[in-house]
């Protein structure tokens, strides 16, 4: 009988436990705004790969006009982005945005969190606020500390989206890093970025993982080789300690014309940056790269090459 009396009061307190509540899901901000590179067509496509196989919980922010509508010519206002107080990890893909502090302060808040980020091409250079002495610092000083580099310059556009301009191979030391996990060598149609030779270096602990080599250059013209060279990073990851005295995982790549992520290696550098940065781990031989749906971007341009008329839950 005492065994009976001891099971039945241990399926009392059972019975009235309260369950425990599941760990909400992964919740990654894409914060989209760059009126060059179709950064509001390749994020969510992002975004709906990391929803599918990993279940995270997704918000792709846009540039909106005032009437809703996504228009990356828009320079000061992306929509939602208080969506970042509740987010476990930002990722980047802006360019010259001059956003209003009541905005910006999310994106900075978030920087100094210590939690995990990755920025795209144009996040080098993600704000530009003209004669505002104030702000100013976040044009140049900002992307270096928090992404690695500035932005300096390229080696040119010829003939964009005609051809591939830049071959990307792995850096032989760094072949077995998660994030290079089931990547290949593969040509870009991203022009190459300068960021680090000649008079420039990446910032702090950044470790490059990828090298470029571009096709064509405007500098070899100009005899500016020694300056700029032909070969430089196209993917590092560093950490970023702000206000919060977290170390941030932070992934980057300069790379970013809507047509590299027509390639399955792109795709998935892309992934696994955005997983090891979460502190995830990265499946052997690197994420799984199948679109999760239909992906054919407008070639990069300014202007009119966006494809107007849609709404963020068009996408």
């Amino acid at each position: 009988m005492p065994y009976m009396r001891f099971g039945i009061a241990t399926l009392l307190l059972m019975s009235c436990a309260a369950p425990q509540p599941a760990d909400p899901p992964t919740h990654i901000v894409f914060v989209t705004g760059d009126e060059e590179y179709r950064s509001e067509e390749s994020m969510p496509m992002l975004a709906k790969i990391l929803k599918r196989d990993y279940g995270f919980d997704v918000t792709v922010l846009y540039a909106l006009n005032e009437e809703g509508y996504i228009d990356p010519n828009v320079l000061d206002n992306i929509a939602g982005l208080n969506a970042l107080e509740e987010a476990d990890m930002m990722v980047m893909f802006t360019r010259f945005r001059a956003l209003p502090d009541s905005q910006a302060k999310y994106i900075l808040d978030f920087a100094e969190s210590g939690k995990p980020m990755a920025g795209f091409r144009t996040a080098t250079h993600a704000f530009l606020y003209r004669d505002d002495a104030a702000r100013v610092h976040l044009n140049d000083d900002w992307p270096i500390k928090v992404f690695g580099q500035k932005w300096i310059t390229h080696h040119g556009h010829f003939d964009d989206g005609a051809n591939p301009l830049t071959d990307v191979t792995l850096i032989e030391d760094m072949a077995d890093h998660p994030v290079l996990s089931g990547v290949e060598p593969f040509q870009a149609y991203s022009w190459l970025y300068h960021v680090h030779g000649g008079d420039y270096a990446l910032y702090g602990d950044s470790e490059p993982l990828l090298m470029g080599k571009a096709l064509k250059s405007g500098h070899a013209n100009n005899n500016r080789l020694d300056r700029f060279p032909l070969t430089n990073p196209v993917a590092w990851t560093k950490t970023y300690t702000g206000a919060s005295g977290t170390a941030a995982r932070v992934f980057f790549t300069t790379l970013g014309h809507p047509y590299d992520f027509k390639d399955a290696s792109m795709r998935r550098l892309a992934l696994n940056g955005i997983l090891w940065a979460l502190g995830h781990d990265v499946p052997e031989g690197g994420a799984n790269a199948a679109l999760a749906a239909p992906f054919d971007p407008n070639n990069s341009g300014f202007g009119d090459k966006f494809k107007a008329g849609m709404r963020p839950e068009d996408l």
